[in-house]
């Protein structure tokens, strides 16, 4: 049974970092294309990065480009967003999913997310 687990969420004041991890299991992790996303209260879930499968094409939306970096390991089935310059309005829970439609469309599965709060 496919499952993905989210970590490194926390608290951080503006311009500070954080470092997601998504851990897979339950599916071939090297074949997916895979993608980070984000749902802040009140609002509709939406796409922030993309990764294809082997690592060598990334994409990034408008208000992260510059400030974010995806990269998997393969090798240790691990998806991450590492997160710097961080502003209030990246305040959101955080999932990772395998895309099924490359660049922003996940498959339906979601994992449990892991929150960033940044504070003023």
């Amino acid at each position: 049974q496919e499952q993905l687990v989210e970590s490194g969420g926390g608290s951080v004041q503006a311009g500070g970092f954080l470092r997601l991890s998504c851990t897979a299991s339950g599916l071939t992790f090297g074949n997916f294309n895979m993608g980070w996303f984000r749902q802040a209260p009140g609002k509709e879930r939406e796409w922030v990065s993309s990764i294809n499968w082997n690592g060598g094409t990334t994409l990034y939306t408008n208000s992260v480009k510059g400030r974010f970096t995806i990269s998997r390991d393969n090798a240790k089935n691990t998806l991450s967003l590492q997160m710097n310059s961080l502003k209030p309005e990246d305040t959101a829970m955080y999932y990772c999913a395998p895309l099924r439609v490359w660049p922003a469309t996940p498959y339906s599965d979601w994992g449990q997310g892991t929150q960033v709060t940044v504070s003023s």
